[in-house]
C-alpha cells in the first residue's frame, strides 16, 4: 500500500565553507558587494530539506531581513508562541522575512528577490509606498540559530507609519524610536539585537 508523505520544504542553502573563504564575520557586517555575487550564485546555492538543515551547521540557509523605518522610528513586534521557530518564541524582533524556497522559483524576479516579497506579503500588509536598500549580513555563530542561518538585511524607508500584521504570531506590533528599544535591547531576538547596535547606535 502506497503512503501519503506530507511535502518536506526545500530552503536556500549555501556551504557553510562557502561563507567562510568569502570571510567569516561574528556579528554585522555592511560589506554586502562581497558577499552577495557568490552567496548567491547558483553555482554555490542549492535546495535541501528544511528539517535537516535545521540541524546541519556545515551548510547555511539564506534568509532575508527586512526592517521597516519612517520618521525615525522602527517597526517592531513580538512572536508569539505559534510562531515557526520554537527557539526564538516570546522574543521581540525588528526583522521581517524568513526562508526562501523551492516555491519561489520561476517569477519575474530571481528566486530570493521572489521569496522575500513572498515573506513581507505572508506576514505584514506594507501600506504605502517605500524604497529599498540591502546593508549588510548578520552571522551569529554563539546562537543554535544562527549557526544555521545567515542574515541578509534589507531596510525599508516607508512614505508613512502604516505596517499592519497579517500573522497572528506577530503580536505587540508597532513603531518606537531606536533609543526607546535601547534600554530594552535583551528583549530582542540576537539578530535583532546585533542590527539595532550596528544601524541605530543603540
Amino acid at each position: 500500500m502506497s503512503q501519503t508523505h506530507t511535502a518536506v520544504e526545500h530552503v536556500l542553502v549555501i556551504p557553510t565553507s562557502i561563507f567562510h573563504q568569502v570571510g567569516q564575520f561574528q556579528g554585522f557586517c555592511g560589506d554586502v558587494d562581497r558577499y552577495l555575487d557568490v552567496i548567491l550564485d547558483p553555482a554555490c546555492a542549492s535546495y535541501r530539506p528544511r528539517p535537516d538543515m535545521e540541524e546541519d551547521p556545515s551548510f547555511k540557509q539564506l534568509i532575508p531581513y527586512c526592517i521597516f523605518q519612517c520618521d525615525g522610528q522602527i517597526f517592531e513586534y513580538r512572536r508569539g508562541n505559534d510562531q515557526g521557530e520554537s527557539r526564538l518564541h516570546a522574543k521581540r524582533s525588528i526583522g521581517v522575512g524568513g526562508h526562501v524556497s523551492t516555491a519561489d522559483l520561476g517569477g519575474e524576479q530571481t528566486p530570493y528577490l521572489e521569496g522575500m516579497k513572498r515573506e513581507i506579503e505572508e506576514e505584514i500588509d506594507l501600506q504605502g509606498g517605500w524604497t529599498e536598500s540591502c546593508v549588510g549580513l548578520i552571522n551569529d555563530d554563539e546562537s543554535e540559530v544562527g549557526k544555521v542561518h545567515l542574515g541578509i538585511v534589507h531596510v525599508f524607508n516607508l512614505d508613512k507609519p502604516k505596517v499592519v500584521p497579517r500573522e497572528q504570531s506577530m503580536i505587540d506590533a508597532g513603531f518606537a524610536p531606536p533609543e526607546h528599544l535601547a534600554g530594552e535591547l535583551e528583549e530582542f531576538e540576537t539578530w535583532s539585537q546585533i542590527c539595532l547596535k550596528h544601524l541605530y547606535a543603540c
